[in-house]
C-alpha cells in the first residue's frame, strides 16, 4: 500500500479516504465470486487526487487468469439469476436505489477526490446515475412479450426477451458514478451478470458502487470487477462468455473495442468522443443564453462528452463573445472540495500540457485567445494540481487545430457565421453527432435547426440536453458506433435477445400432414 497522509481519516467502504488536500485508500482490489481480492499482477498503475497531484493508491492491472476468474463466476451466477422472476430482480434494484440514495454525499465526495469535479457537480453525477436505477425498476413494463392466438388453426406465436449472458462495461473517467450506474441496473435487471472494468484513472468510486450492489442483494458472482488498460480492454473484446460491450470514452479506444468486440461476434455500444456546437442567434435571451453558454462550457473543466465547446455567434451575436469572457473570468479555480470552486482540474498533467497546446495553436493560427487560463491561480495547497482557468478562443475556423480537436478542458471555442443556414453547415460539416443546442425566441428557427441538425440530442434554449432516463441518450454519427443506444428503451433490446415460439396444439385427434413445400398459414388452416 502507498504511504497514507497524517491527515485526518474516517472509514469508508473497504478503503481509508482522508480529508480534502491529503487523501489515501488501500489498493483497489478486484471483485471476483463475490470476494474483494487482491490481485497477484506485477504491474500496478497509480490512481491521482487531480486536485493535489498526489498518488492516492494504486489500481492493479488484473491478470489473465483473475480476469477469467471473473468471467467464469459471473458466468455460473448468471444461469441462476436468469430465472429470478422479474418482479423479485426488480426489489433488489429497487433496494440498491435505496442504499445510493443513503449514500448519496459519500460517494459525492469520492467522485471530487479522485476525479477533481466540484462537489455540487459530484452530486449530479451521482443522481443522474441513480436516475437510471429507478429507471431499471419499471422493467416489467419494458420485458413485455407479444403474442398472436390463432395465426392457422389451433396455432398461436409468442415473442418475449431473454438475458444474454454475461455483458460487461468499460467506464470512463469523468463519471465515475454516472456511467458505471448506467449499465449495473441495466444489465442484471435484465438477467444478466456484468463485468466491469472502470477506468483506471477513477477506480474507486465503482467500487464502492459495487460493494453497495453487494449489500443490495445481488447474489454472488453476478457483479465481478477487474481493472487495467489496454490488456483489460482486449481481453473484453475477445472473452467468448461475454455477449455484449458497453462503452463510453475516446474516439481511438471506443473505434478498437466496436472493431474487435464486433468481429467476436458480442453487442458493441460505444459512445465517442464529441464537438458539441452551441448556436446563438441575435433573438435570443442574451442574459439566459450566455450564463448557460459559460455553464456548459466550463462546468467540469469542460470533461463532459456533452459539454458546449464550439460557440457559433450568428450575426450580430457575435458581440455577446465580451459577456461571455466577463463572466468567465469571475469563476473560482480551486480544489473540487472547496466551497467557492467553481471549475476544478483536469484529470491529469498531460491533460493539462494537451490543453495548453491546444490555446498555442489557436494563436499561431490566427485566433485571439480573449482569455487564457495557463497559469491560472490557484491556493497554494493545491499547486501540484492539473489546473487550467477557463479559456475563450475567438474569431476560429474549422481549419484550426483548436476548433477540430475534442479539448476536455475549460476551453471555449468561438466561430462568427452569417446566418442560420451558415450554422446549420458548421454543425453537420463537423464529424460528431453527439448533441448540441440552439438559443432563439423564434420557434420557426428552432424547428429549422432541430430538424435539419444532423445530431442526435439537441437542446432549444437547453445546453446541455442529456435525456432523462425514459429516453435513450441518443448520440449519432463519429460520436456513436453500434445499433441500439444507452439506457431507456434501446437498452432492454440492446441487453436481451428476442426468442419467438409457435405453437400447435390440437383439441382433435387429427395430425398434421407431411408437406415438403414451404410452410404458409393459408395451409396450416386447411385440414
Amino acid at each position: 500500500m502507498l504511504a497514507a497522509s497524517s491527515a485526518a481519516r474516517v472509514i469508508v467502504g473497504r478503503r481509508l479516504v482522508a480529508s480534502a488536500s491529503s487523501s489515501a485508500f488501500a489498493d483497489v482490489k478486484n471483485y471476483i465470486d463475490g470476494k474483494w481480492v487482491d490481485s497477484k499482477t506485477k504491474k500496478w498503475l497509480p490512481v491521482h487526487n487531480p486536485a493535489t497531484g498526489e498518488i492516492v493508491n494504486r489500481v492493479p492491472e488484473s491478470t489473465q487468469g483473475e480476469m477469467e476468474a471473473a468471467v467464469a463466476s459471473s458466468k455460473a451466477a448468471q444461469k441462476s439469476w436468469a430465472h429470478v422472476p422479474v418482479q423479485a430482480r426488480v426489489r433488489v434494484i429497487a433496494e440498491y436505489a435505496n442504499l445510493i440514495r443513503k449514500n448519496h454525499n459519500e460517494l459525492a465526495r469520492l467522485v471530487t477526490t479522485e476525479q477533481g469535479k466540484c462537489l455540487a457537480d459530484a452530486m449530479g453525477d451521482v443522481q443522474r446515475g441513480l436516475e437510471v436505477v429507478e429507471f431499471a425498476s419499471n422493467a416489467m413494463t419494458h420485458l413485455l412479450g407479444r403474442s398472436m392466438s390463432g395465426i392457422a388453426t389451433n396455432m398461436d406465436i409468442v415473442s418475449y426477451r431473454e438475458p444474454l449472458g454475461v455483458t460487461a462495461a468499460i467506464a470512463p473517467f469523468n463519471f465515475p458514478a454516472m456511467i458505471p450506474l448506467w449499465s449495473i441496473p441495466m444489465a442484471t435487471v435484465c438477467g444478466n451478470a456484468l463485468v466491469l472494468k472502470p477506468s483506471e484513472r477513477t477506480p474507486n468510486t465503482a467500487v464502492r458502487l459495487v460493494e453497495l450492489a453487494e449489500q443490495a442483494g445481488f447474489p454472488k458472482g453476478l457483479i465481478s470487477v477487474i481493472h487495467g488498460g489496454v490488456d483489460a480492454v482486449n481481453f473484453i473484446c475477445d472473452a467468448p462468455d461475454i455477449k455484449s460491450i458497453s462503452f463510453v470514452g475516446s474516439s481511438v479506444a471506443g473505434t478498437h473495442i466496436f472493431q474487435r468486440g464486433s468481429q467476436n461476434g458480442k453487442r458493441v455500444q460505444s459512445n465517442m468522443a464529441a464537438r458539441n456546437h452551441g448556436v446563438f442567434l441575435p433573438d435570443a435571451n442574451r442574459e439566459g443564453a450566455t450564463n448557460a453558454l459559460v455553464g456548459a462550457a466550463f462546468g467540469a473543466a469542460g470533461q463532459r462528452c456533452m459539454a458546449l465547446s464550439v460557440a457559433v455567434f450568428v450575426g450580430e451575436a457575435k458581440e455577446w463573445v465580451n459577456d461571455v469572457v466577463a463572466k468567465a473570468s469571475k469563476l473560482k479555480v480551486n480544489g473540487g472540495l472547496e466551497a467557492d470552486a467553481d471549475i476544478g482540474p483536469l484529470i491529469s498533467r498531460a491533460a493539462v500540457e494537451r490543453t495548453h497546446r491546444l490555446i498555442e495553436s489557436a494563436k499561431k493560427s490566427g485566433a485571439r485567445v480573449l482569455l487564457d487560463g495557463r497559469g491560472v491561480s490557484v491556493p497554494s495547497k493545491y499547486k501540484n494540481g492539473f489546473f487550467v482557468g477557463p479559456t475563450v478562443i475567438t474569431d476560429a475556423t474549422p481549419a484550426m487545430e483548436c476548433y477540430q480537436q475534442e479539448a476536455f478542458a475549460p476551453m471555449l471555442v468561438c466561430v462568427n457565421v452569417d446566418t442560420l443556414e451558415d450554422a446549420i453547415k458548421l454543425v453537420n460539416a463537423n464529424p460528431y453527432g453527439n448533441g448540441g443546442a440552439i438559443f432563439t425566441s423564434s420557434g420557426a428557427a428552432a424547428r429549422k435547426y432541430m430538424a435539419e441538425a444532423d445530431i442526435g440530442q439537441i437542446g432549444v434554449n437547453v445546453p446541455i440536453p442529456v435525456p432523462i432516463p425514459n429516453f435513450s441518450f441518443t448520440g449519432s454519427r463519429g460520436s456513436f458506433l453500434g445499433d441500439q443506444h444507452f439506457y431507456g428503451p434501446e437498452a432492454f433490446t440492446f441487453l436481451t435477445k428476442a426468442k419467438t415460439v409457435m405453437s400447435n396444439w390440437r383439441y382433435d385427434d387429427g395430425h398434421e400432414q407431411l408437406r415438403t413445400s414451404m410452410p404458409v398459414m393459408s395451409a396450416a388452416s386447411k385440414k
